[in-house]
């Protein structure tokens, strides 16, 4: 194992709640009301791939808006967001997380995100662990958004390492399907066992560096 790939969103930190809030009250002024149920839905997913499913959900369709509507919506949205995570701190990093990335740092293990969040940077500065990233892949440059394989093959990549020796830690099912499309060891948190993760965890609690060696090795 040379290098880890993290997602963002219920991995190194939860700013789905935030993500809900700002989704939710974009929802309501088209007349469309969204729950927690339905957000779990939009995990993992890009934001103009939320948007569209958002619209479906209520009834509508993109073709009933322009393109610049579309991208008006979205940056609506993107801004509520911006606002509402201003506050994150790093007492918000998932527990477990902050250890894991320094044994993977002391060990030369090379550490991207591979994330659909544009605000990637901004949170990750925010927790203040943001120089323990070697890469971090820019979505707006990417093709194609999860379950395909593009932002893991994008990170290794850019870290110059091969997929096979790389691990993928995810907690949605695109995501692992993601990590598993590109060749990858798919390590899934709190995901189903129905998915085909190489190795699951509960809770970020149980991500060590120990632990993800021993699996990676054994896999």
């Amino acid at each position: 194992m040379q290098a880890v790939l993290f997602d963002l969103d219920g991995v190194i930190t939860d700013t789905a709640k935030y993500h809900f809030q700002a989704w939710k009250r974009l929802a309501s002024t088209l007349g469309i009301s969204i729950d927690e149920r339905f957000n779990e839905r939009l995990k993992g997913v890009s934001r103009m791939d939320s948007l569209k499913r958002i619209l479906e959900y209520g009834g509508l369709s993109n073709h009933h808006f322009t393109s610049i509507q579309l991208e008006q919506m979205a940056e609506q949205k993107n801004n509520d967001y911006k606002q509402l995570i201003q506050g994150i701190t790093p007492k918000e990093l998932l527990p477990g997380i902050s250890e894991l990335l320094t044994a993977l740092r002391s060990k030369g293990i090379k550490i991207a995100l591979a994330s659909a969040s544009k605000n990637g940077p901004f949170i990750l500065e925010r927790l203040k662990i943001d120089t323990f990233f070697d890469s971090v892949v820019d979505p707006a440059k990417l093709q194609k958004g999860k379950p395909d394989p593009e932002i893991f093959l994008t990170a290794a990549a850019q870290l110059g390492i091969d997929p096979k020796e790389c691990a993928g830690i995810e907690d949605s099912v695109a995501g692992i399907e993601s990590i598993l499309a590109a060749g990858m060891f798919a390590v899934g948190v709190g995901v189903p066992e129905n998915i085909g993760a190489h190795f699951r965890v509960a809770s970020t609690t149980e991500l060590t560096i120990d632990a993800l060696f021993s699996h990676f090795k054994h896999r």
